[in-house]
């Protein structure tokens, strides 16, 4: 090979040498520039708004579903001491009764069982009592001596014992007093047991219907006393954990537009509802005009206690999928859009839990105009 040959092939070698391969090439113009990343021209930014997050006292409101409930310590359930067959139904769902009304009739065998011991008791009684004179009178005529008449006296003060029991379980079976006088009195046995009711208030409930036969044990009727109720609401287990007895709520009835409740938490339960995974809270309503009615529904509206808090104006926030986030300024025109933790909304404020440094500036107004930008020059990168 000649020297002239040799010297014109180290000369293309030295050129393909100096040369950028294809292949570094794509790899450079393939590495992508920051998506969230954004410069705005002049024209933009005459439409932007610069600032920092504020200082701002603030109270949280929620806002949950709501029913009316009746007062539980409000309520009795009403059944009968004796078993028996129902006769007589004489109140029925949503009627006003008074203690000791009559609920309901039953004909009842265990009520006749008492009776027939009762005047069993009763007879002995009384024949006790005649012997007990009798003795005394034989003791003075030194016909019986001391030891029988104290004999007599014992079986005398048994007898009163046994028929106060009889008496007393009549009582406890439901019977008044006037119709122990009068079976004492007449000897007629009833086996009617009576169903009362144990205190003032509204049947909410009943349970048993005419033939049906009911035991000791079942309740026959609830009643409640409405002049009382409870507004109760369910609140997510994530929210209420700052609720507290004495925060301040408003409550709103579905059945009753325009009437607007305010008042305090009564009551924040202890637990969380393992099926709902809720907290109830309530608050006492006083219902003396009977307005609210058990399963009314409602809402009711939380007030937290004002605390300072940062504030960013909600034209500053734009969501991306499913993250909310601000523009952060990176220098005179250029922004970066960054993920922020938000709270509750306040007018036109939104509460930064988390996400920016102190002293950082954002984009308080215009961030809508900066991301729709931001978004066009990606579609347009994309397509070119």
């Amino acid at each position: 090979m000649s020297v002239r040959v040799t010297l014109a092939l180290l000369a293309t070698l030295a050129v393909a040498c100096d040369s950028p391969s294809p292949t570094a090439g794509a790899q450079a113009a393939a590495t992508p520039a920051d998506p969230f990343l954004i410069t705005a021209d002049a024209g933009l930014l005459s439409r932007l708004t610069i600032g920092e997050p504020a200082d701002a006292t603030v109270a949280s409101r929620q806002t949950v579903a709501a029913r009316i409930d009746v007062d539980h310590t409000r309520v009795t359930r009403v059944g009968s001491p004796v078993m028996g067959r129902v006769s007589r139904l004489a109140a029925e769902v949503g009627q006003y009764v008074r203690k000791g009304d009559v609920l309901a009739l039953l004909d009842s065998t265990g009520l006749s069982d008492a009776q027939l011991a009762f005047l069993k008791a009763l007879s002995d009684r009384q024949l006790a009592e005649r012997a007990a004179e009798r003795a005394a009178v034989l003791l003075a005529a030194d016909v019986i001596g001391e030891a029988e008449r104290q004999r007599r006296d014992a079986e005398l003060a048994q007898a009163r014992a046994e028929f106060d029991a009889a008496r007393d379980q009549l009582a406890v079976l439901g019977m008044p007093q006037e119709a122990i006088d009068e079976l004492a009195r007449s000897h007629r046995i009833n086996s009617v047991s009576r169903v009362v009711a144990s205190m003032d208030g509204t049947v909410l409930h009943r349970m048993v219907s005419l033939g049906q036969v009911i035991q000791p044990a079942d309740t026959a009727f609830e009643i409640a006393d409405l002049s009382s109720v409870w507004l109760v609401a369910d609140v997510p287990e994530q929210t209420a954990g700052h609720l507290a007895p004495g925060d301040r709520l408003e409550a709103e009835v579905a059945a009753l537009p325009g009437l607007r409740l305010e008042g305090t938490l009564s009551f924040v339960s202890a637990v969380v509802s393992e099926d709902t995974r809720t907290v109830q809270v309530r608050m006492v309503l006083p219902n003396p005009e009977r307005r609210f009615k058990p399963a009314m529904l409602a809402t009711v509206t939380l007030k937290d206690t004002p605390a300072v808090r940062r504030v960013v104006p909600a034209t500053a926030v734009v969501r991306d999928g499913d993250r909310e986030g601000v523009f952060v300024q990176r220098d005179n025109s250029t922004f970066v859009l960054r993920p922020v933790s938000l709270g509750a909304e306040f007018g036109s404020q939104r509460v930064l839990e988390d996400g920016l440094a102190p002293g950082e500036r954002i984009v308080i107004d215009g961030a809508f105009h900066l991301n729709n930008e931001r978004r066009r020059r990606l579609v347009r990168g994309e397509e070119s």
